[in-house]
């Protein structure tokens, strides 16, 4: 198993949009140039986290996208399944037919790593990840200027 571009972009995207939906909707367009994700990509996984509830778009002017709940209550895992991303190490798709239509010897040990790694991004909020990166900013802030002045948060 291994996650694709389009998990990896969907949970950068996400964590780009909680760190600065307190200011009011946040429009693709500045994920995409702050992440360098192409915008039309950053639409389609859009529109998928939307009917999966996680995301509510704006319209108008100064539209743009917000969290659907609090980033608490959003998973890594909801984040990975609303773009439809599999997280399954097994070669069947967990169908159980492995190998000839019958299952192969490695099959449950490849059945419990995809629960395990199901279980481990379940419990990763995008709280948690948020609160990751403004650790990292706060420890990176040159003592003395202006957070205004720190380019960290760069809108």
């Amino acid at each position: 198993m291994r996650l694709t571009t389009k998990g990896r972009f969907a949970v950068t995207a996400m964590i780009d949009l909680a760190l600065r939906e307190e200011k009011g909707p946040v429009a693709l367009a500045r994920i995409s140039d702050r992440q360098s994700i192409s915008l039309s990509y950053l639409e389609q996984l859009f529109g998928r986290l939307r009917r999966h509830e996680l995301v509510n778009s704006c319209r108008g002017p100064g539209g743009g996208y917000r969290l659907g709940r609090e980033s608490s209550e959003i998973t890594v895992a909801d984040i990975i399944y609303a773009v439809d991303e599999p997280l399954d190490a097994t070669q069947c798709g967990g169908k159980q037919n492995c190998k000839d239509d019958q299952v192969c010897m490695t099959h449950e040990l490849w059945a419990a790593l995809s629960r395990h790694m199901v279980d481990f991004l379940d419990s990763v909020s995008l709280y948690d990840l948020v609160m990751e990166q403004r650790r990292k900013v706060a420890k990176n802030l040159v003592p003395g200027v202006p957070s205004s002045l720190n380019v960290a948060f760069k809108d």
